[in-house]
């Protein structure tokens, strides 16, 4: 990676907005989703950084024209879920299609007064922070024939749920930090908070079975070849900001059985 990256100054142009007070606007109670996306591309308008908006169910939400970048933007409610999210469209990964993805979390107040409330604290990662991976390709299959005529089709429509950095790291909240890789280069105005290692599972899953009669879904794993091979992160925060240190949780997510519940219940 090197200095033609828009990483810092989109972070430092977010963290002044925040500091200066200015909130994000939801259009009524019902807009649930985009008004975070919303705060952010308006800060993304304030860098002049020439930039396109996706679809609604393109990936990244964000692409940078002059640099293979793109941005990712997850708005959390708080209190409410926060340690995961649902990846609808694309598992998380630090590259897609040759750009470089960066993941942006914000919490806000779960119960605003009104439609118009701050950005609690402030995450911007390296896509490999969450997933290292780059080799996985998403797509949607569907297999014909099911039913008592044959005539029904079962579409396999994949949703991930993936940690955020709030399940995975402490000393972020109510705060803003960037997290990179470690030999991402930064200037002056940033202070390092913590410096963070990320090791590889065992096992990958490979692929899935789904057991129509009993519904039960069975995962198909190998030795993955890359076990306890380390990704180092550093978190960083604005020179003039807080302290507080960057630490990996000692009991990171991994399973989160309320997940399956509530995607049982869906």
């Amino acid at each position: 990676m090197t200095n033609e990256s828009t990483v810092t100054q989109v972070f430092t142009t977010c963290v002044t907005a925040i500091k200066n007070g200015k909130l994000i606007s939801r259009e009524n109670r019902q807009d649930k989703e985009f008004h975070f996306q919303n705060w952010f591309l308006a800060r993304l308008d304030e860098t002049s950084i020439h930039h396109e908006q996706g679809s609604r169910n393109s990936y990244p939400d964000f692409r940078i024209v002059h640099v293979a970048e793109g941005y990712e933007v997850k708005g959390l409610a708080y209190p409410g879920r926060e340690v995961t999210y649902d990846c609808n469209s694309q598992v998380p990964s630090g590259n897609h299609n040759g750009r470089a993805i960066f993941y942006v979390f914000g919490r806000y107040p779960a119960k605003p007064d009104g439609n118009s409330y701050p950005v609690l604290d402030f995450v911007v990662c390296h896509g490999d922070f969450l997933n290292a991976d780059h080799e996985y390709i998403h797509k949607n299959k569907s297999v014909k024939g099911f039913g008592s005529y044959s005539d029904i089709l079962i579409r396999d429509r994949k949703m991930y749920v993936a940690p955020t950095p709030f399940g995975i790291v402490s000393g972020v909240a109510h705060l803003q930090t960037l997290i990179l890789p470690r030999d991402f280069q930064v200037t002056d105005e940033f202070k390092l908070v913590g410096e963070l290692v990320r090791k590889e599972a065992e096992h990958l899953v490979v692929g899935y079975v789904f057991d129509l009669r009993e519904n039960t879904l069975t995962p198909e794993t190998i030795p993955n070849p890359s076990t306890g091979q380390e990704h180092v992160f550093k978190a960083w925060r604005m020179r003039d900001g807080p302290d507080e240190r960057v630490t990996i949780r000692e009991r990171p997510i991994v399973v989160v059985e309320e997940e399956e519940k509530d995607i049982d219940n869906e």
